[in-house]
């Protein structure tokens, strides 16, 4: 599983005009799944967002959690993050997962997150969206469930 994590003011997500996700403070979350991942990928990575120190304290320094400041978490599915884009122009996706075990997945860290008492709001899965934000920093961090980053 790889994410895109960004510390944001705001964030939504739109599908045909209409917004199906909408945070305030929290994290932005873009998620792909492998074709290799298992529940315990989900796992880590619920577990990481939640408790990753990564807003500021009085002090200014990274010493806080979501848990910490009470954000929320705006997840969206982006399969392009498991794109390889060394060899030719066009990304091969080999590694991303099929949707169906995708989906399944996505829901799954959606749901552990939630289990954390984390408000989690989520794009549509398979849909075309825009997803517009206020990154706050910028903060942005990269995370792999394999640890290859």
């Amino acid at each position: 599983m790889r994410i895109v994590c960004q510390r944001v003011l705001q964030a939504k997500v739109e599908v045909n005009g209409q917004t199906v996700g909408r945070i305030d403070k929290g994290l932005l979350v873009y998620l792909s799944v492998a074709k290799t991942d298992i529940l315990k990928d989900a796992e880590f990575i619920a577990e990481k967002l939640v408790n990753l120190r990564i807003f500021p304290d009085e002090a200014g320094k990274m010493n806080r959690s979501l848990l910490d400041v009470g954000g929320a978490i705006l997840l969206v599915s982006n399969f392009t993050l498991h794109g390889d884009c060394r060899k030719g122009r066009r990304p091969g996706f080999d590694d991303a997962a099929q949707p169906q075990l995708a989906e399944q997945l996505y829901e799954k860290v959606a749901d552990l997150i939630a289990q954390h008492g984390v408000a989690v709001e989520k794009g549509v899965f398979g849909e075309y969206m825009h997803v517009t934000s206020t990154n706050d920093g910028p903060v942005t961090f990269l995370l792999d469930s394999s640890r290859l980053f």
